[in-house]
């Protein structure tokens, strides 16, 4: 059965960056486009960053360029999120996702077939 474990959330001080991880089992995640979205409180899931599976292209939404990064290590079956500049705005439970069926990837969460539960990232002084 297909899994993603996300960690690496926490609390930080705006300005600070964190590092998340999300680990993938029982799929070839080189065979994946990959995620991260984004979860305020009242709010809908939003699309952070996505990578391809095939030639490596990432995507990230506006309010995070030049802050985040995504990158994935198909042989550890991980992908990680680098968020440097945290702001009190990044606040939010982050979730990664994984679907073999985009050719490209989506920053809109109705694409993804298999996500995992979530890590909370605070940011706050």
């Amino acid at each position: 059965q297909v899994q993603l474990v996300e960690s690496g959330g926490g609390l930080v001080q705006p300005g600070g960056s964190l590092r998340l991880s999300c680990a993938a089992s029982d799929l070839t995640l080189d065979y994946y486009a990959v995620g991260w979205f984004r979860q305020a409180p009242g709010k809908e899931r939003e699309g952070v960053s996505c990578a391809t599976k095939t030639n490596g292209v990432t995507y990230y939404a506006d309010s995070v360029k030049g802050r985040f990064t995504i990158s994935r290590d198909n042989a550890k079956s991980t992908v990680y999120l680098q968020m440097n500049t945290l702001t009190p705005e990044d606040t939010a439970v982050y979730f990664c996702a994984a679907d073999r069926n985009l050719w490209e990837c989506a920053l809109h969460p109705d694409w993804y077939d298999y996500w995992g539960q979530g890590t909370q990232v605070t940011v706050s002084s």
